[in-house]
């Protein structure tokens, strides 16, 4: 049996099938992990789910910020982009099942020395505190009254987390973090509106670490597989795995087995355009 984490897919099925075929994944052997943000931007947004979640238990997957978003329209809630590509999704016949799925799918998961999560964890909180954090945010998800949590999830403040945090509040620190977080500042404040927010290392906000690079980060004992930063690309350094090398761009898939970290990677020539970094 190998484990293999996958970045980004963002809609890109064809690339996801070939790179299968490279791998000869068999799914009653073997098991796919999904770095988030299986949906949106690419073509295919539709067939991807159907696919991912037919693979049933061969298939791990966390939550990332195209996901959430899809959830969020599937309930009348967030503000639609023109680079949007959920239309099929939304329209499917089978559009409530995929979407309750979806709600079912964590923020992080933990097994062994592996952490997989869509964007990263603040510097503060350990491996153990982030599963706990990201149960609350499972429950809020598919308790009954989700819609007022979907009401209430978007938007980038508070920046900086406290325990003492309720409410609302506490739940989109969270998601943020999991799901949209790039760099922090010293005072741990996670910076998304700076020029160079999504930039690559060195070309970031003034002032600001990229979250894995802050000294002393609670997390460290474990490697954190991640995606999200199509700028970041491929990266595998003590404590970090980062997957997203950009196939929407017109970059690669990337697919790491995690017993021998070998790499393997699809090309992806059927892009939306440059190279970007969201």
């Amino acid at each position: 049996m190998a484990t293999y984490a996958i970045g980004d897919l963002q809609g890109c099925f064809d690339p996801l099938r070939r790179l299968l075929d490279y791998i000869s994944f068999d799914p009653a052997a073997d098991r796919l992990w999904f770095v988030g943000d299986l949906v949106n931007r690419g073509p295919a947004s539709l067939e991807v789910l159907r696919f991912v979640r037919s693979l049933g238990t061969a298939a791990t997957v966390v939550l990332g910020n195209h996901d959430l978003h899809l959830v969020m329209q599937s309930a009348g809630y967030g503000k639609a982009n023109k680079e949007d590509t959920l239309r099929e999704t939304l329209a499917a016949p089978d559009r409530d099942d995929l979407i309750t799925w979806l709600r079912g799918r964590p923020l992080v998961h933990v097994e062994g020395a592996w952490t997989m999560v869509h964007a990263g964890l603040l510097p503060q909180w350990s491996v153990a505190k982030a599963q706990a954090l990201s149960d609350e945010v499972s429950a809020a998800l598919v308790a009954p009254g989700y819609r007022d949590f979907l009401a209430n999830m978007w938007g980038s403040e508070p920046a900086v987390w406290s325990d003492e945090l309720a409410g609302w509040d506490r739940l989109r620190v969270i998601v943020n973090a999991m799901t949209r977080m790039r760099y922090v500042t010293a005072e741990g404040a996670m910076e998304f509106r700076a020029l160079g927010a999504k930039a690559p290392p060195g070309q970031g906000p003034a002032g600001c670490l990229p979250w894995f690079d802050v000294p002393g980060r609670a997390s460290a004992d474990h490697t954190i597989i991640c995606g999200h930063w199509s700028g970041l690309g491929f990266r595998d350094q003590p404590g970090l795995l980062a997957l997203d090398t950009g196939c929407l761009w017109g970059g690669s898939l990337t697919a790491v087995r995690l017993e021998d970290r070998r790499i393997f990677r699809q090309p992806c020539p059927e892009s939306v355009g440059p190279m970007g970094w969201d």
